[in-house]
């Protein structure tokens, strides 16, 4: 049975962090993630995440000393040193808010040989750190459309790193807003990455809204995903296009089947 997390990086996006948490769990997800939460002290997002009585996923690598402009550091060469303090950030506040996993966020490299290079050196040491707090790493390919830029851009170029790395904790984030827009065949893909699939996140495509309407049949590729016998989580990874609160009916029919199946 698929089980949503809400990502609050994105939902109720008129809120401060704490309060996007115990708004999902009033909205009755029981799990979330978000992107970057460094302004806030640990022990805040941790309060919120227990007065919500959800479970904490995921959060991100910072985006480097020049923010959107890097996009992320962990593939840049000659900013190694940048890349391990940011590592040691996101692995640090994970284990304080009680997270189980770090999206280690490569940076808008265009992928040369090098970058990657740097990239898997720095992914084995994000492992090595995160193994010691039992937390997964993750490997997210962006859809350029998106991310102009992006060192990893497909699902097969993200195993090959995974593979590369050898790390048991080294796991793929699948977003089916960016594969699909990149490259589509979401149902195979989700199949032969299976083995090494650590999350998957949900939007709809072409406009990143609620995963209710578009070129993504969610009803369909989620049934295919559970058939396969995931059991992890999928995140609700979109941009409200309204208010949050009034665009969750997307949520009833999995909730009907939810109930229908007795969980």
């Amino acid at each position: 049975m698929v089980r949503f997390s809400a990502n609050v990086g994105f939902l109720w996006p008129e809120l401060p962090l704490p309060d996007r948490i115990r708004a999902a769990g009033r909205a009755g997800f029981a799990a979330v993630e978000f992107h970057f939460p460094y302004e806030f002290h640990p022990d805040e997002i941790r309060a919120a995440i227990d007065e919500a009585g959800v479970t904490m996923l995921g959060l991100n690598t910072a985006l480097g000393a020049n923010g959107p402009a890097d996009f992320g550091v962990t593939a840049r060469p000659g900013r190694e040193d940048e890349a391990r303090t940011v590592i040691d950030q996101a692995v640090d506040y994970a284990a304080a808010i009680g997270a189980s996993a770090v999206n280690v966020v490569p940076g808008t490299t265009g992928g040369p040989a090098d970058a990657e290079r740097t990239y898997r050196h720095n992914l084995a040491y994000a492992c090595e750190r995160g193994a010691a707090h039992g937390l997964t790493m993750l490997i997210e390919p962006l859809s350029p459309r998106s991310a102009p830029g992006a060192h990893v851009t497909r699902v097969e170029d993200a195993l090959a790193t995974i593979a590369a790395v050898g790390a048991d904790n080294l796991k793929l984030m699948l977003d089916c807003f960016h594969t699909q827009l990149n490259q589509g065949d979401l149902t195979s893909r989700l199949a032969f990455s299976l083995e090494h699939l650590g999350h998957v996140q949900i939007a709809a495509v072409p406009d990143r809204g609620e995963p209710d309407t578009g070129e993504i049949d969610y009803r369909f590729v989620l049934g295919q995903l559970d058939a396969l016998g995931y059991t992890g989580w999928v995140g609700a990874e979109y941009h409200p296009r309204t208010t949050t609160d009034a665009g969750l009916g997307w949520l009833a029919p999995y909730r009907e089947d939810a109930d229908a199946n007795g969980a």
